[in-house]
């Protein structure tokens, strides 16, 4: 037999190249000889509209892109559509009303499972306790409790040696050593209490950090006798009303302000230590007396109508 034939005989026998589907999956030569049989025996298939084809294709893409941070319910749902498509074919329904139903990319369970947008800051790589900490408490106006005032105000001189998702891992060991920030208690501390205990082989704080807790203790007292309340000295800086801000990026907020200036040399010169301005102003912001929260984030209006409802709450007491 001639050369010539022989190639042309092999190249008649030669199995079929296999191909990928549109999800990426690899079909099988088997498949693929399976589905040429199915088209010679059964006749012409029908067409199925390309939008109807755009849409499954779309959505189970979809769905299979998100698994890792997505329900079962959504992956569910995505196969449900598939399904639903399918009978619909058979059943002869028009491919505007299957537009209509199918037409969204993104199926119901992925769309109410988003996230709200927050501030620049919190990452879907953020610790867990700083995403709750921004979402419930970060930037809420801390009005009468001069504990939790008292509280954030030591976290916030704690910054200069530790971030705020190490500190709020670290809470419940600041609330035990601080006898949950009870001003009176920690103004009778001893030498013996200037001891911290050791976080992976470093102080939780630093003896001058300490030191300035327990003497911001005593001079926090005597705010509370001249003004009722550290809550009352506090808010007066801002006329019992918070600072709104409407900053919208991150790197538009500064360190410090000519208020937290203010208030800065004002506690100072009362004798409370480690309260510069920088300080000042991160607890300004975590206790609400300024709104930083950015524009975009779903916590600035949320933290706007807070300190509104308590003020009309206010208003109705005086009025009773």
């Amino acid at each position: 037999m001639p050369i010539a034939t022989k190639l042309v005989e092999s190249r008649a026998t030669e199995v079929p190249r296999a191909i990928l589907k549109p999800g990426g999956n690899i079909v099988t030569v088997h498949e693929e000889t399976m589905k040429c049989k199915k088209k010679k025996t059964q006749g012409p298939r029908k067409q199925v509209p390309p939008e109807i084809c755009d849409t499954v294709v779309v959505g189970s893409n979809k769905v299979s892109l998100d698994s890792t941070c997505s329900s079962d319910s959504s992956s569910s749902s995505g196969n449900s559509v598939v399904k639903k498509v399918n009978s619909e074919n058979g059943n002869g329904r028009s491919a505007k009303m299957k537009r209509n139903t199918y037409g969204s990319h993104v199926s119901p369970a992925h769309k109410d499972s988003a996230p709200s947008k927050r501030c620049d800051w919190i990452t879907p790589n953020s610790d867990p306790l700083y995403t709750c900490f921004h979402d419930k408490e970060w930037g809420v106006p801390v009005i009468d409790d001069d504990r939790k005032l008292f509280e954030l105000l030591v976290f916030s001189q704690a910054l200069a040696e530790h971030t705020w998702p190490a500190i709020l891992n670290h809470r419940d060991i600041f609330r035990h050593l601080f006898e949950n920030f009870d001003p009176s208690s920690i103004a009778q501390f001893t030498e013996k209490n200037l001891v911290t205990p050791k976080i992976n082989g470093n102080p939780l704080l630093s003896e001058q950090k300490l030191r300035a807790i327990v003497e911001n203790a005593k001079q926090l007292l005597k705010v509370q006798l001249e003004f009722g309340s550290f809550s009352n000295y506090c808010w007066k800086f801002v006329n019992n009303k918070p600072i709104r801000n409407e900053f919208r990026y991150g790197r538009q907020i500064p360190v410090k302000t000519p208020k937290a200036e203010l208030i800065s040399k004002d506690m100072m010169r009362r004798g409370f230590q480690c309260v510069g301005p920088k300080v000042v102003y991160s607890f300004m912001q975590v206790s609400g007396l300024v709104n930083n929260h950015l524009l975009t984030c779903f916590r600035h209006e949320e933290c706007d109508i807070t300190i509104k409802n308590e003020i009309k709450t206010e208003v109705k007491e005086e009025k009773v």
